[in-house]
């Protein structure tokens, strides 16, 4: 997301899997499960499979359709899968930290595919380069594969040796992991980063997101618990529940940003939870209006929420294009106007004269957020009254989403009322935090908002190196 639109949340990766007891091709069934999840990141992509105990992979940077072609799925021949698409919230964006990452040691071969962020990675990785381990990449995925192969050489078992791990890695993580012979499933003791379980025919399938389950025509089964460890091999699916898991603090933002629409996490529908963000944006908010508009793509279902419950017909008014992907050129300062231009643009027939309410997910730096204000202002709406589905980002995440300063985040310095006159808006409201926890309606979870209120589920890095717990 952070080509153009500077002030939104960077997003997350995107984690499949599948151990064929089929006559499925499981590297075309992971392309179109990646491709499900692209949205989850657009940096890189890959794939590995096991093919007679030799694990064969291809990543590299760029969309899912980009870095595989008919090639390249023909010669990745196996029984089980893994994949991944990539936003990078560690390390750099370099070919090396693309994933799957495929490790070779003693016991054979591993590969491995993370959505999340290791908050201790650091210090893991001090006392494992001090011990002779040598790393290949900048990532804290790295981190997780070597303490992985480390514990199985001094363990009885691949499952012994996963649970020493979760004891030593602390942060948020979902991993699909490809060993010669399984496909195993972790979520972290917080169930912080979203991971579920698909059948298909009678081949098991683990996912970000149950879109890519309904992607390649698979039945949702259930979400990995937090803490726990799925193992799935010949005989099928088997569970082991670590004795780490915490109170369930699943990312708030899965349900605000991150996930798409179409998707259904830990017992909610998102589509649901961004309507009912929309209606009860509308009851704390209120404004006299013409029109309720969305910002493409990510406060489109809010504005229907905030519409049907204010009354206030909803339309189109902002266009999007969607050609402009993470390779667009970053602009110089004087040409940004002409960038989000170039993004976003107004439909002058539906705004002129009429007062518009737009609807957006979240406020970071509030930069684009005055330029589709200014946008509106030169279409002809006569008032721009904008309304966020989340509360103010006041604090830096550590789980996943890349704000890693409060310098970076306007809430944190500016009162709602300055921040609205920064933008340009007439009005400006954000949905509460008690408001927000309402909408995933029917949600078995408790959440993470550790970046609305600053109380973290675990000891986080503070800004002064630190260590803090809220």
């Amino acid at each position: 997301m952070n080509d153009i639109r500077l002030d939104k949340l960077r997003e997350e990766c995107g984690v499949f899997g599948i151990f064929n007891n089929d006559h499925h091709d499981v590297a075309r069934l992971t392309y179109y499960g990646l491709y499900a999840l692209q949205h989850r990141g657009q940096e890189s992509a890959g794939i590995a499979v096991c093919d007679n105990g030799t694990i064969l992979y291809q990543k590299d940077m760029g969309l899912v359709p980009e870095v595989f072609n008919d090639v390249v799925l023909n010669h990745l021949k196996g029984r089980v899968s893994i994949g991944h698409v990539r936003y990078s919230t560690t390390g750099a964006s370099l070919r090396e930290n693309a994933q799957p990452m495929v490790v070779k040691y003693r016991n054979g071969q591993l590969a491995l595919a993370h959505n999340g962020n290791i908050v201790n990675a650091s210090q893991i990785r001090e006392r494992l380069e001090d011990t002779g381990t040598i790393f290949q990449t900048t990532n804290d995925t790295e981190v997780i594969l070597n303490l992985i192969t480390r514990h199985r050489i001094s363990s009885n078992s691949i499952e012994e040796a996963l649970q020493k791990m979760m004891v030593e890695v602390k942060g948020s993580y979902a991993l699909a992991i490809l060993t010669p012979k399984r496909l195993i499933g972790i979520r972290d003791p917080f169930g912080i980063r979203p991971l579920c379980i698909g059948l298909l025919d009678n081949s098991y399938v683990l996912a970000s997101e149950t879109c890519a389950l309904d992607a390649i025509g698979a039945e949702y089964v259930r979400d990995v618990n937090p803490g726990e460890i799925v193992l799935i091999g010949e005989n099928g699916l088997e569970s082991i529940q670590t004795e780490v898991p915490k109170e369930s603090k699943l990312c708030i933002f899965e349900f605000v940003y991150f996930a798409r629409p179409d998707t259904n996490m830990d017992g909610a529908s998102v589509h649901q939870a961004r309507i009912e963000a929309g209606r009860r944006l509308a009851i704390e908010h209120p404004v006299d209006a013409d029109l309720v508009i969305g910002v493409p793509d990510s406060g489109i279902t809010a504005a229907l929420g905030y519409s049907l419950e204010s009354g206030i017909p909803y339309g189109q008014g902002l266009i999007k294009n969607r050609y402009i992907g993470r390779t667009f050129i970053q602009p110089s300062q004087g040409l940004r106007e002409t960038a989000v231009r170039i993004k976003h643009n107004a439909i002058k027939n539906a705004i002129e004269g009429k007062r518009v309410v737009i609807i957006d997910d979240s406020i970071v730096r509030g930069t684009t957020t005055k330029r589709i204000v200014q946008i509106l202002r030169e279409a002809g709406a006569t008032e721009v009254h904008m309304r966020v589905s989340s509360p103010p980002l006041m604090f830096p995440c550590y789980f996943g989403i890349d704000i890693s300063s409060r310098k970076e985040l306007v809430a944190s310095k500016h009162s709602v009322e300055e921040i609205g006159q920064m933008i340009g808006a007439d009005t400006l409201g954000y949905l509460s935090l008690e408001g927000l926890l309402k909408t995933p309606v029917g949600s078995k979870c408790g959440f993470c908002t550790a970046c609305l209120d600053g109380f973290y589920p675990m000891e986080v890095p503070t800004e002064g190196n630190k260590f803090s717990c809220g």
